[in-house]
């Protein structure tokens, strides 16, 4: 029942949202809609944390502790951004950014990619997966377009492609899979796609075909994380898209993709009985985090700074899948968390600076700490964060993956530490004179919604500190269940 519920109440608001989104009362009700998705998900999580593992809908649907704790995730920031949406979008509306049309279809496709995602989180069918990421991209070219301006039509026919692109070679690997799949599993080949019964015989799979079934997959769903040299639609994308869409693209949309590719891992692993799929994913993941925090230098605009920041920690995240091992997983899965939860706040803050502004560009934005000393400290404080300074959750996360790095790839540790420092000076510098520099920006008409930046930052402050027993028991079951080398 929670599951379904969870699922329907976001295709409901878009439904309702597409007919209503332009009135005046559309932003309470697509914040409603995103409460009611947020309160099925805590009774889920309740769900499987008394009686364990969930399959409901004839098996098309399984819930575990590894995708529990990232529907919660993807629930909560929903509800938080659906929040701070309500004031920033009639402050774009007023200032004759958007129209009642283009409101309507941002309410409404809205809802469609937080059902599209929680769709991927929840389906036991590998194949059900690759069409909720395909949805999710649709419905995001929507909204990465929404002011319809010629540089952010430029970013969605650009992430289009390159998403489209990618998704196309993830199709390719998961028709592998099944092939794998249907000659093992024989008369049960309607079930061949199922990951429960794929990890159950995930050892008699051919290893030829799912070594590059597991290639495909990592380059098409990878192009959705963001791993270098696939990641050029990222920062346009966030660029140009309204601020809400930034936040939920690198606080959600990341988060979902990364997990198809570690589900994936798990059956190809169990199959090859090699470090293949671990030794890509470190890879991928280490190429992306020098490259992000490099190319940070040239950045002037602070969401593109950003993007890039997302593109570095989706690296950090990977290379710690890629070393597997209890302590590396639970590392991976807490920055997972700290990271969406910090960047989020890092885009509220931002999109509220750019609009007291009126500039997306670092060099028009300064003296935030005078002019509005909440949203001025929310983003210094986002920022430290980010960056890993303790006791914010952040630290504790890259100090679990510096540390396992150390002690199982010691080659690797210089070149984190190097694209650490480097970013961390980059972003530091920049974002110091934005919060203490002088300025003459002017008010907002609507008080910001600042309450979704301090609560996401609250979080992250309290699990550098304290990981309750409860999440840290999700954290420790899903890193068993992944396992690696």
């Amino acid at each position: 029942m929670e599951v379904l519920l969870l699922l329907a109440s976001p295709l409901a608001g878009a439904v309702l949202l597409g007919l209503y989104g332009s009135r005046r009362w559309a932003p309470e009700l697509n914040a409603f809609f995103s409460f009611t998705t947020f309160a099925a998900a805590c009774a889920l999580t309740a769900r499987v944390i008394a009686s364990g593992p969930v399959l409901v809908a004839r098996e098309q649907l399984f819930i575990d502790p590894f995708n529990v704790f990232l529907v919660a995730l993807t629930a909560l920031i929903g509800l938080t951004t659906a929040l701070f949406s309500r004031p920033y979008m009639r402050v774009e509306a007023e200032h004759g950014r958007l129209g009642h049309g283009r409101l309507r279809l941002y309410h409404s496709m809205y809802q469609l990619f937080t059902a599209t995602m929680l769709l991927a989180l929840t389906t036991n069918n590998l194949g059900l997966l690759w069409v909720a990421m395909e949805a999710a991209t649709l419905s995001t070219v929507l909204l990465v377009t929404l002011y319809r301006t010629p540089a952010s039509l430029e970013a969605g026919w650009k992430y289009f492609i390159l998403c489209g692109v990618g998704i196309a070679q993830a199709l390719f690997g998961t028709i592998l899979l099944y092939f794998a799949a249907e000659r093992v599993l024989g008369a049960e080949g309607v079930t061949a796609l199922l990951w429960t019964h794929l990890n159950v015989v995930k050892a008699q799979l051919e290893p030829t075909v799912l070594s590059l079934a597991f290639v495909f997959l990592l380059v098409g769903y990878g192009t959705k994380v963001g791993l270098a040299p696939l990641h050029n639609w990222l920062p346009d994308a966030h660029a140009e898209g309204p601020t809400p869409i930034s936040a939920v693209l690198s606080g959600l949309l990341l988060n979902v993709a990364i997990y198809a590719i570690v589900r994936c891992k798990v059956l190809v692993e169990g199959s090859l009985r090699s470090t293949l799929p671990s030794q890509m994913l470190m890879g991928f993941g280490l190429l992306s985090v020098i490259l992000a925090a490099f190319f940070l230098w040239r950045q002037r605009d602070i969401k593109r700074l950003f993007a890039y920041s997302s593109i570095e920690h989706m690296g950090i995240i990977t290379f710690a899948f890629g070393m597997g091992g209890a302590v590396a997983n639970f590392a991976a899965l807490l920055h997972m968390t700290v990271h969406s939860l910090t960047k989020s706040a890092i885009f509220f803050a931002v999109g509220h600076a750019a609009q007291k502004s009126g500039s997306q560009l670092i060099e028009n934005i300064r003296g935030l700490i005078t002019v509005s000393p909440t949203i001025g400290w929310g983003l210094m404080l986002g920022t430290l964060a980010i960056l890993g300074l303790p006791p914010f959750g952040v630290f504790a996360s890259e100090f679990l993956i510096l540390t396992t790095a150390m002690k199982q790839q010691p080659w690797a540790t210089p070149l984190l530490l190097l694209a650490l420092g480097v970013a961390f000076a980059a972003i530091f510098g920049k974002v110091q004179p934005m919060v203490f520099g002088e300025t003459n920006v002017r008010r907002l008409p609507h008080a910001p919604a600042l309450l979704p930046v301090f609560l996401h930052l609250a979080i992250v402050l309290m699990l550098g500190v304290f990981i309750p027993p409860y999440l840290a028991g999700w954290y420790r079951d899903a890193a068993r269940l992944i396992g690696g080398p």
